[in-house]
């Protein structure tokens, strides 16, 4: 199973940039989805698994990229998990619905561009008290491709 992105280079550079290389470097390769609320979002990119790792290619933290023109209006959203305003590490997640109380908080990058089905069925899996999937559900290998067009 797989699923893309489209990455919003123009809204997001530097997040972008970040996610970019980090997948280059296999970072994310054999990571889990370690938060998983239906309805919600499906997290991941931390090596730990356990939600409090991973670092950026900046360093330790780097700031928010909020863009006024984007928004989280559906499910397939592609943004950074953080601890607050500019803790922005290598973790992501993917929204399952609209969520639109996490306007301006957490900065979007990018889109589900296909694949979406396959979002929605690791959405569903059974998950703890903690919202871990009972189950691992691992980031086989991620890589860059170049658009179309």
């Amino acid at each position: 199973m797989q699923f893309s992105f489209e990455l919003y280079w123009a809204h997001a550079p530097e997040t972008c940039e970040n996610f970019a290389e980090l997948t280059k470097r296999g970072y994310y390769n054999g990571t889990l989805f370690h938060r998983i609320v239906a309805d919600f979002m499906i997290q991941g990119g931390d090596p730990t698994g356990t939600g409090r790792g991973g670092t950026s290619i900046y360093g330790q933290k780097f700031e928010d990229e909020i863009h006024p023109d984007l928004r989280f209006v559906g499910a397939g959203i592609l943004a950074m998990a953080n601890s607050g305003p500019n803790t922005n590490g290598s973790q992501f997640f993917i929204t399952l619905a609209p969520t639109p109380f996490l306007d301006g908080k957490h900065t979007i990058f990018g889109r589900v561009s296909t694949g979406i089905k396959v979002v929605q069925r690791l959405g569903a899996v059974s998950t703890d008290a903690h919202d871990k999937p009972l189950e691992e559900i691992k980031i086989f290998k991620g890589k860059i491709t170049e658009p179309e067009s």
